[in-house]
């Protein structure tokens, strides 16, 4: 199933859709088939107008994270919490060291926060090493050395070191807290991702509070042109689009509660 869903998305997301379009459309003049060739020239460049030029990759990564909105206030007590991977630049702190993060950083940040404010609380980093050679750090590893950093004791982690997807944190993350007796805690991640998250610790068994952060869009999003930011429109699509590959796909394995819970 790991495997399969890398495969999938090396070919699924947008570019290299719109990549494989134009060298089905190269073959097709070669062999002058030429409806063919412009059916699919055509949709690789409706691909890439709208992955570049468009707002459907904030719209549709909007939708995603209202599913499960932010509480309004921080819990009166806090026992455990639990953040999924992902936030890490895991071949850059491997070669390097250190804690590099990328655009998901706010999952740390606000795990950071939460620690700070309530001292007993405990924290379970679930994230091994997600890529296909399996010879990086993973997010629970690196996060040791990001907390100790800023005074929060290893003592405090519950680390699953070897989960590649959000599947395999659900079910690892289940032992942990059965080990330790947890349960209703937060359960941290991206916006965009909750609604996976949450389908899969639901199906699961699992009782968390879901604390969406690293918000992606403003909240106020519609669909239309935009010639201003074809880098970050073509990131949000292609964002959007492997959440909703996610979602189907459990849904369709029977790994999810629903197809778009919320």
């Amino acid at each position: 199933m790991f495997l399969l869903s890398k495969l999938v998305w090396i070919i699924g997301q947008p570019l290299s859709l719109a990549f494989f379009l134009l060298l089905a459309c190269l073959a097709a003049l070669l062999l002058r088939w030429r409806f063919a060739a412009l059916a699919s020239g055509g949709a690789a460049l409706l691909i890439l107008f709208v992955a570049l030029y468009t707002t459907v990759g904030a719209y549709l990564v909007q939708g995603l994270e209202e599913r499960f909105p932010r509480p309004a206030a921080d819990p009166n007590e806090l026992a455990c919490m639990i953040v999924l991977g992902g936030a890490f630049e895991t071949d850059v702190t491997t070669a390097r060291g250190g804690y590099e993060f990328n655009g998901a950083a706010d999952r740390f940040v606000e795990v950071l926060r939460l620690a700070q404010k309530f001292p007993s609380a405990r924290i379970v980093v679930s994230g091994g090493d997600g890529s296909l050679t399996g010879r990086y750090e993973g997010d629970a590893v690196i996060s040791e050395r990001f907390f100790s950093a800023f005074g929060v004791g290893a003592d405090r982690l519950l680390k699953d070191e070897t989960s590649r997807t959000t599947f395999e944190n659900a079910e690892n993350t289940r032992q942990l807290l059965a080990g330790k007796g947890l349960s209703h805690c937060l359960l941290i991640t991206s916006g965009f991702h909750m609604p996976r998250s949450m389908g899969i610790f639901r199906k699961l068994g699992i009782d968390v509070v879901p604390w969406p952060v690293d918000y992606r869009s403003t909240g106020d999003e519609g669909l239309g042109i935009d010639l201003s930011q074809p880098s970050q429109n073509v990131q949000l699509l292609s964002t959007a689009i492997r959440e909703w590959m996610g979602l189907v796909g459990y849904y369709a394995a029977g790994r999810t509660s629903a197809l778009y819970p919320g």
